[in-house]
């Protein structure tokens, strides 16, 4: 009875998470679906196995599947190249064979090196590509599909703003402004924060419906138009809803082409997880750790069972596992009732869902995208010093400017470089500043000295005054590279007696040819010229 009593309880504080996910995800499928050339209901196929069959695999609480902005590119290159849905649906078949095999060799580790800071960067940049994406629904200009992750298309298109402002509908503005007061109030004002049951997605999106039906009725030029609400195919018989579930062409297995595609998808599609997985457990209140090797196997049993009845292929999303942290989903049941009201209501109230305006579903992401990209973030990692915001704010920009791997690839490679930076800097500490005042220099070796201090330790060398006393400490040192000890030992050996400089190292043993320190040994080599 225990267990049935916590399914139950965790149903009922997951129901409004679920909820809002699923009014988030409805349009997002759809979109993603128009600008990957694919039918419409393949978005919506893979939205419903990303939260039912991923959903109850995955152990992570917080992270929703579905399909990807990010993969837009890659599936329509790949159907346009092919020539047939059918034969890329074989592609996503072997996609989500290699991410299975990747799960089995445990290649989720990989996710344990993402640096926090470039992480955070990601939840921000999304959360302002979010909010700037959302900009044209709110105003009731729809040109740009939904779900796109560039605003940078062949460069900053200038006349597409222009047209925006120039486009404005003053009804979709009103839904919008109503809906954003309608979610705030609900955070804010006490008794309805404890309607949780009632989530206040779900009263903007109602009163969105109301407001344009009025407009409607009343015959006001403020009524939103089909354009810029939800459209979402409305089978009329079975046949008809047979007819929009496009099957695999199992031929395509002989195409090259389509294995090199599938090949791509798993690669891009299991690292866009792994990272949203890193983001989505910051985003529990509860630091819940996901297992990432079962979320690849997750991921790829998914991406079979979605291309065997024609979805598209998918990943976890930050978009949609922000939308279910900030609407206080606890458990992985949020995830799986997102997928079960999206295939309840496909099947059932397609048309109801057509009346949403996608200025109110708007007004939910935008609020989400400020909470991603809140300016008390960036004022953190100010705080935190610069080789902590650097990284931050340089891989927000590379997002926003490119996409989502890019972005991510060059946060890390700055990453990368400054902690190769403070590794050269910190291969040893010196007794004094400036080498050219000292007479007596001691120099402590760090625990370890790679290759990348051999710079740093060589100009200091260098700097080293005639005449003068050196101390290399090397007694807490538990690894020094050769190429490094070559050159102490040149240095202690060749030009230490060329120039009267005595040499006393610390830590070495007899033979410091030998890469190995001893915290006991004590070398001492004196060169004075004789009188």
């Amino acid at each position: 009875m225990k267990k049935t009593n916590s399914l139950f309880e965790g149903i009922k504080e997951n129901f409004p998470s679920g909820l809002v996910v699923f009014l988030v995800a409805l349009p997002l499928c759809l979109g993603i679906a128009l600008a990957s050339g694919a039918p419409p209901l393949s978005g919506i196929i893979a939205g419903i196995v990303g939260g039912l069959v991923i959903g109850s695999i995955s152990n992570s609480n917080i992270s929703v599947s579905g399909p990807a902005a990010g993969l837009t590119a890659i599936v329509l290159t790949a159907i346009t190249d092919l020539g047939a849905f059918e034969l890329f649906l074989c592609a996503g078949i072997i996609a989500g064979v290699i991410q299975l095999i990747l799960g089995f060799v445990r290649a989720g580790s990989i996710s344990n090196y993402f640096p926090n800071n470039v992480i955070e960067g990601m939840l921000a940049a999304i959360g302002i590509i979010i909010i700037l994406k959302q900009i044209p629904h709110a105003l009731g200009f729809d040109k740009d599909y939904e779900g796109h992750e560039s605003i940078f298309d062949n460069g900053l298109n200038f006349n597409y703003f222009s047209e925006l402002f120039g486009a404005i509908h003053p009804g979709a503005i009103i839904v919008t402004v109503v809906s954003i007061a309608l979610l705030l109030a609900w955070d804010k004002v006490l008794f309805l924060k404890r309607m949780k049951m009632l989530p206040g997605a779900l009263v903007a999106v109602v009163v969105g419906i109301l407001l344009n039906e009025l407009f409607k009725l009343s015959g006001s030029s403020l009524a939103i138009g089909k354009e810029h609400l939800v459209s979402l195919p409305v089978p009329q018989s079975l046949d008809d809803f047979k007819n929009l579930v496009t099957l695999p062409d199992f031929n395509g297995f002989t195409n090259v082409k389509v294995w090199i595609a599938g090949a791509t998808i798993a690669i891009v599609a299991s690292i866009e997880t792994l990272l949203c997985i890193e983001a989505s457990d910051r985003l529990d209140v509860q630091r819940r750790i996901t297992d990432t090797n079962l979320e690849l196997k997750a991921q790829g049993i998914g991406n079979l069972v979605s291309s065997f009845i024609g979805g598209l292929p998918m990943t976890s999303v930050v978009v949609r596992s922000s939308a279910n942290a900030n609407a206080g989903a606890t458990s992985k049941i949020s995830a799986m009732i997102h997928g079960f009201l999206l295939l309840i209501c496909v099947l059932t109230i397609p048309v109801i869902l057509n009346l949403i305006p996608l200025a109110t579903l708007a007004a939910v992401l935008l609020l989400v995208g400020y909470k991603l990209a809140k300016p008390a973030t960036f004022k953190h990692f100010w705080h935190l010093g610069k080789f902590q915001f650097i990284p931050f704010v340089a891989t927000v920009v590379a997002i926003v400017a490119t996409d989502l791997l890019k972005g991510v690839g060059i946060g890390l490679a700055i990453s990368v470089f400054y902690i190769l930076q403070g590794n050269m800097k910190r291969a040893y500490y010196l007794s004094r500043e400036k080498l050219s005042d000292a007479d007596g220099i001691t120099m402590k070796l760090a625990e370890e000295v790679s290759f990348l201090n051999k710079a740093a330790i060589k100009k200091t060398l260098k700097n080293i005054k005639s005449n003068s006393t050196v101390t290399i400490d090397a007694r807490g040192t538990s690894y020094i590279a050769t190429d490094v000890l070559e050159m102490i030992q040149d240095f202690a050996n060749i030009r230490a007696k060329e120039e009267d400089i005595n040499v006393e190292l610390l830590g070495f043993k007899t033979s410091y040819k030998d890469y190995e320190t001893d915290e006991d040994s004590h070398i001492v080599i004196t060169h004075k010229r004789a009188m």
